[in-house]
């Protein structure tokens, strides 16, 4: 969405489709945890129960990469498609 470059005038027709009037922004901050993430990072969020098995993100990742690398080696092997 684009900033206002002025109080008063009226914001475009996607504007007014995307923000409701009864939408009150007057005490919004910017998200303080933004700075957390590295560009070009996604997130993903983990069903608790899984969560508690990973101390780290480091530790998740690790764990998808060797698991990525055992369907690459699987794939490999059966020579499928899939």
């Amino acid at each position: 969405m684009k900033k206002r470059s002025s109080k008063g005038q009226r914001p475009a027709a996607a504007e007014i489709d995307d923000i409701l009037p009864e939408y009150d922004f007057s005490q919004s901050s910017p998200n303080k945890y933004a700075s957390r993430y590295a560009a070009g990072s996604v997130v993903i969020v983990l069903d608790p129960d899984v969560a508690a098995s990973f101390p780290t993100s480091k530790k998740v990742n690790a764990a998808l990469r060797s698991l990525v690398a055992v369907q690459k080696s699987n794939h490999k092997r059966s020579g499928s498609g899939l």
